[in-house]
């Protein structure tokens, strides 16, 4: 059951991903700086390859998640949603303005890649809080 659920996790943390960055895609290609063609899309498309890390990576992160909230006694779903949050908020966001920050990316990448990594994190949390 606890694969099913980590899986389950990552696919709902994805798909989240999907809808965030579908909303917010024209404020992160200008944060990013990569090139766009004349529609204002990516040059060149973006590689399939990336998806499937990002998948490989989000199950990385549910995996482990798991493991915390198996270790810590995180039971309930108010519990997983927050403690979920608390790793997105706290562990991964400034991790990413770390990186964002010594890039020289704008702060404005980090709000985009930040909230994401909170939002996804939380709802992992909510998943592997209810199997």
């Amino acid at each position: 059951m606890e694969l099913v659920s980590i899986l389950v996790a990552t696919i709902a943390a994805f798909a989240i991903g999907a809808v965030w960055y579908n909303v917010l895609s024209k404020p992160w290609i200008e944060a990013t700086g990569i090139p766009v063609d004349e529609e204002g899309n990516p040059e060149g498309g973006m590689d399939p390859k990336l998806f499937a890390m990002g998948f490989v990576f989000q199950l990385i992160v549910a995996g482990f998640m798991r493991h915390v909230f198996t270790s810590s006694g995180v039971d309930g779903v108010f519990a997983g949603v927050v403690s979920g949050a608390g790793v997105g908020a706290f562990f991964i966001t400034p991790w990413i303005a770390l990186n964002n920050s010594y890039a020289g990316r704008p702060m404005k990448l980090t709000a985009i890649d930040g909230g994401y990594a909170t939002l996804a994190c939380a709802v992992m949390g909510l998943v592997l809080a209810l199997f």
